[in-house]
């Protein structure tokens, strides 16, 4: 039957119930990895407002629209790359996705629940690091993925500046 999936053709043979079931796996991934962050930063808002902040630092209320805007479009772009179908380079992708995401996750924890303003620093340098891999790794297997990935380390460069910004002024708080 031309329409089963074999190890020779792509993943755009597989059932449509497969594709769905996968996107919305994929987002159910992404979507748990948030939650686990948001549990991290619940005390976030609260936290957030206390801080010496720079002038260009945005308002708490923006962080969630945004993030999950990106965590969609992270979601639709690793999808994207899973339906190219098994290969070497779509497992070595997949990995790397999971370790931003991971990293992603961790973040949240090591800013807004320890206060570790140099670890989460170092830490979203790792991230960025990742996240452009990330981004061409996608690229070479479905462009349109990678490019989804462009606005999230966009936001994730300038949550970088943002962090030492913090980091810097709030010595006493975030150690």
């Amino acid at each position: 039957n031309p329409r089963e999936y074999s190890m020779t053709t792509t993943s755009l043979h597989r059932p449509l119930w497969q594709q769905a079931a996968m996107l919305v796996f994929f987002f159910l991934l992404c979507f748990s990895a948030a939650a686990i962050g948001a549990i991290g930063s619940m005390s976030a808002p609260e936290f957030y407002g206390q801080l010496q902040q720079p002038t260009w630092a945005p308002p708490a209320w923006l962080f969630g629209p945004v993030w999950t805007v990106l965590y969609a479009m992270m979601a639709l772009a690793v999808w994207l790359v899973w339906r190219k179908g098994p290969s070497k380079a779509v497992t070595v992708a997949m990995v790397v996705f999971m370790l931003q995401l991971t990293l992603n996750t961790l973040w949240s924890w090591l800013f807004f629940s320890w206060r570790s303003g140099a670890g989460a620093f170092v830490e979203i340098i790792l991230l960025w690091l990742l996240i452009a891999f990330c981004i061409l790794l996608f690229r070479r297997i479905q462009p349109l993925a990678g490019y989804l990935l462009v606005p999230y380390l966009v936001w994730v460069t300038f949550a970088s500046a943002l962090n030492f910004a913090l980091w810097q002024a709030n010595p006493g708080v975030l150690g």
